[in-house]
């Protein structure tokens, strides 16, 4: 992606990052639960930049034995440019590169066509399903799955 740089989320991102977080999405994330994910030593946030304003954002933690993608949301008039993908690839990365042995997994609204097509794009495979998951509008979420050893080969 010409011109744009990804890298770790900081305190100073939070304004930024919580903008985008409002404008994509109906229950959005408060600033303090983004403040408590940078405090912790198990989450891989991470920002894309352009020209000094964030366009998008990454969340990825892992408790114990298991991982999963928090959040990854891009500026409206930046989407379908494949920010999403450097995002996740760039976290992916590093995720293999902390817990090589991890799968990674979400919930994504079953309504969200372009998002399932993002994922299932990277290789992640649908595991399940939760009935009436989302509220502001009521949905199912789609669970799927991404084994990082199978899309990042050693």
């Amino acid at each position: 992606m010409e011109g744009i740089a990804i890298r770790k989320m900081s305190p100073d991102d939070l304004v930024q990052v919580c903008t985008i977080e409002n404008l994509c999405y109906t229950t959005p994330w408060s600033l303090n639960s983004f403040k408590h994910e940078l405090t912790n030593e198990e989450a891989i946030l991470k920002v894309a930049v352009l020209n000094s304003e964030i366009i998008g954002y990454v969340c990825i933690r892992t408790i114990l034995d298991m991982t999963h993608l928090l959040n990854v949301a891009v500026l409206p008039e930046f989407r379908f440019k494949g920010i999403g993908t450097f995002l996740l690839k760039n976290a992916v990365g590093e995720l293999k590169r902390l817990h090589p042995d991890t799968k990674l997994t979400l919930e994504v609204r079953q309504s969200n066509i372009a998002a399932r097509r993002l994922y299932e794009k990277f290789g992640f495979k649908v595991i399940g399903k939760r009935t009436k998951y989302y509220q502001k509008p009521e949905d199912d979420a789609i669970l799927m799955e991404l084994d990082i050893q199978l899309f990042f080969p050693d």
